[in-house]
């Protein structure tokens, strides 16, 4: 591989001045360009997107150079970079925030030749597709496993902002959950940040003092709730990467994504000038999401059962939003047989009966 260049969120002079260092790169190797929403440490969401990027080093070897820009906040920042990068001569860009898709459309639009795969999204270009997963499937497992463990039928959500993707999420785990025990209720604190540690970390001790007995750490790019459930002695579920070593004792399950083989595919339709800008939604049947690390505190009999309905989900056997479902104000959304269908999912503005906490206005 060339070198990579690593760079930290700076001054606007030094980060040009750092990204013209790359153009001094031989131009035979198909650049890509990696932006990053929070530092990329060893656990988290831009954790598993610079892991994909990993992915790509390791099968295409020297013909592919990273140029990986972290902890970009949405916004002017983002757009500044995006446009540096493609000043800068790269053939992709991956953009890995749902925040950066519409400064990501207009530079798209300003740079034809270059292609983009966006995170979280929803809008496509020829040149611009957009990817995520189906974490409402490995959360309803989790959500399970949740049911089972809690003893005060009070469930803490530490969760980053209340879009779709993560409305998703909550509404699966909660749904999970009630399949295990009727009785489950849950709370959210909304942060409205991918990356503040220290809030999440005081949320989270605040959701146990209202006796939540299992903590669920949703896009926090960091381990702080997690390692805030396990100080406390309370069970705790974290989305995008295995937090184990962070709580050895309490964590009761991760949900893990995985990026490798998608990066992989459409780095080599950029090369092969067949990119199309398509939406990719993985799943347990892409090897996209996965449960991992789930807790031995699990009867063999509860494991079982989240094992059956982890394969009935892989076989496209079971959906997690399968009717009946009610929302919180008592309407009946999915009925009973039908399921919740894939645009309705991507739109998902309400949340399920059982959950206490409301919507942001």
């Amino acid at each position: 591989m060339k070198n990579r260049i690593r760079v930290f969120r700076t001054a606007a002079l030094t980060l040009a001045a750092t990204l013209t260092l790359g153009t001094a790169q031989a131009q035979e190797t198909f650049r890509i360009g990696y932006i990053y929403p929070s530092p990329a440490a060893d656990v988290g969401w831009a954790h598993e997107l610079d892991e994909g990027r990993r992915a790509v080093e390791e099968h295409f070897g020297d013909q592919v150079e990273s140029v990986i820009v972290e902890n970009i906040p949405d916004g002017p920042d983002a757009a500044r970079i995006m446009n540096q990068l493609a000043a800068q001569g790269v053939d992709m860009m991956m953009l890995g925030s749902f925040g950066y898709m519409n400064d990501g459309l207009k530079t798209a639009k300003r740079y034809p030749d270059i292609d983009f795969i966006h995170a979280s999204g929803y809008k496509t270009l020829d040149n611009l597709g957009n990817f995520l997963t189906r974490n409402h499937e490995s959360s309803y497992v989790a959500g399970m496993a949740a049911g089972y463990v809690s003893k005060s039928n009070v469930i803490g959500m530490v969760a980053s902002y209340a879009i779709p993707e993560v409305i998703g999420i909550i509404n699966a785990f909660t749904l999970g959950a009630q399949e295990t025990n009727p009785d489950i209720s849950i709370k959210i604190v909304w942060l409205n940040s991918w990356f503040d540690p220290s809030k999440a970390q005081e949320s989270a001790r605040s959701l146990i003092a209202q006796q939540s007995d299992v903590i669920f750490s949703i896009y926090q790019d960091t381990p702080s709730v997690v390692t805030v459930a396990e100080e406390e002695g309370v069970y705790v579920v974290n989305t995008s990467s295995d937090m184990k070593p962070y709580a050895p004792t309490y964590l009761l399950a991760s949900m893990k994504v995985s990026w490798g083989d998608y990066f992989i595919e459409q780095v080599q339709a950029s090369m092969d000038d067949s990119f199309k800008g398509e939406s990719f939604w993985g799943g347990m049947a892409d090897n996209a999401v996965s449960v991992e690390s789930i807790s031995d505190d699990l009867s063999t009999e509860q494991r079982a059962t989240l094992d059956a309905r982890i394969a009935a989900i892989t076989a496209g056997e079971f959906h997690p939003f399968s009717g009946p479902v009610i929302d919180q104000s008592g309407q009946e959304i999915v009925a009973e047989g039908d399921t919740l269908s894939d645009a309705d999912l991507l739109g998902i503005s309400w949340l399920v009966q059982g959950i206490e906490t409301r919507l942001p206005q």
